[in-house]
């Protein structure tokens, strides 16, 4: 089949031409846009899931739909290594001068941009100059303490907000990642906000274990959000989100072809998109029947163990993957601690370290005490194939070197 009209679009944060199953999800939240712009309190939101599921894909289209809404919007990736103010100040400095435009500069306006400036300079952080900052905050967002200094700022930019008629979104992927200190820090900006019913909606995205993060952050962040947990889809909606953008193209696969690749991919919307896209391209013709998924099955996986899993892999250290491979000899998880130590050959205590790094790395996690489970979908049998034999770990034994001259 023409690979110039090939509808699937594999890829981190792509927008699927068929968002199947989020329609909920997605109407909640512009439930809680609306009441936002019109001054009434609503929660956050924090997307929960797997790798794969599409979290990105829907922070994203939240985004463009508090946008549409007319919201002033930020949106930044908290990456391992970098700062939250090194990433947020720049953005923060785009919105100042977006509301300006909306009409001319109140005096809200100005002092969020003292705010800012003043922020910036308290985590040196570099930042162009900002036109509309005269010093009418003195001493506010400027002493170096995060949890002190990014509520008042973003107290300040929403109160400007609401002096010209919008809202603040923030959204923040991969809020793993942010240093407990940094999340704390969005956490009692968020409930500030919330106290004085400013408008500002922050949405965010992360791993399974962010909500419990969250909480052991600050005690109350558990009735501050809503932790909507997104999953692989229902049957129904995952074969809309395969034959629908193939239907649209003219193309038709077979109930068989399309069983094969919900089994394949246990209904993971990413997973949906490369085996779709994969088939399409080794497809000859319309109709694409179980035979051609079936012929096309190596090269897919092939291509998956290549991009999505190797990147992943190829960030641990070699400890590290041995414990990965001992997980996934116990199958896909969640895995006992102690047995996936037991299996590596080790006491669970000298792993712990391993596993804690392992859950930093977000690879991955721990729904309940004692139990470790994959964050990768289908990353056991990756390392399975990756790593065919399991090795158990021998701790290298530390010799003692003897004074010089000593007998």
């Amino acid at each position: 089949m023409d690979r110039r009209h090939n509808p699937f679009v594999p890829g981190a944060g792509l927008q699927p031409p068929e968002l199947a199953g989020r329609d909920r999800l997605l109407e909640e939240a512009a439930i809680d846009m609306d009441r936002i712009l019109d001054s009434r309190p609503a929660k956050g939101l924090i997307l929960l899931g797997l790798r794969g599921v599409g979290k990105t894909v829907l922070l994203n289209r939240l985004r463009a739909l508090a946008d549409d809404k007319g919201f002033r919007t930020v949106r930044i990736e908290a990456p391992e290594g970098s700062s939250l103010p090194e990433l947020l100040t720049p953005e923060l400095r785009r919105m100042v001068y977006a509301l300006d435009l909306r009409q001319a500069a109140g005096w809200r306006l100005r002092r969020a941009a003292s705010v800012l400036v003043n922020f910036a300079k308290a985590f040196s952080v570099t930042v162009g100059d900002l036109e509309l900052s005269v010093d009418l905050a003195p001493g506010e967002g400027d002493t170096g303490n995060l949890e002190q200094d990014l509520p008042r700022l973003l107290v300040a930019m929403a109160e400007a907000a609401a002096d010209q008629h919008t809202a603040v979104g923030l959204f923040i992927d991969e809020v793993q990642y942010l240093s407990s200190s940094e999340l704390a820090a969005v956490i009692v900006a968020c409930h500030e906000i919330a106290q004085q019913n400013l408008p500002l909606l922050f949405v965010g995205a992360g791993l399974p274990q962010v909500a419990a993060l969250a909480g052991k952050a600050k005690s109350y962040a558990e009735r501050l959000f809503d932790y909507p947990e997104v999953g692989p889809l229902e049957r129904t909606d995952a074969r809309l989100a395969l034959m629908k953008p193939a239907l649209a193209e003219g193309v038709s696969f077979d109930d068989d072809a399309v069983d094969e690749i919900l089994a394949a991919t246990q209904n993971f919307p990413y997973f949906i998109q490369e085996w779709g896209y994969q088939v399409w391209n080794a497809a000859p013709s319309s109709p694409v029947t179980r035979s051609m998924v079936l012929g096309s099955h190596q090269e897919v996986v092939s291509h998956l163990d290549n991009n999505f899993f190797r990147v992943r892999f190829d960030r641990l250290t070699p400890l590290e993957q041995k414990y990965l491979r001992a997980m996934a000899e116990l199958g896909p998880g969640p895995s006992a601690t102690g047995r996936i130590a037991e299996t590596l050959g080790v006491r669970t205590a000298s792993v712990a370290a391993v596993r804690q790094r392992l859950i930093n790395k977000g690879m991955v996690w721990s729904q309940r005490h004692g139990e470790t489970a994959f964050t990768v979908p289908m990353f056991d049998a990756f390392m399975k194939r990756q790593m065919p034999q399991l090795i158990r770990h021998v701790p290298q034994r530390l010799t003692r070197q003897r004074p010089r001259g000593a007998p």
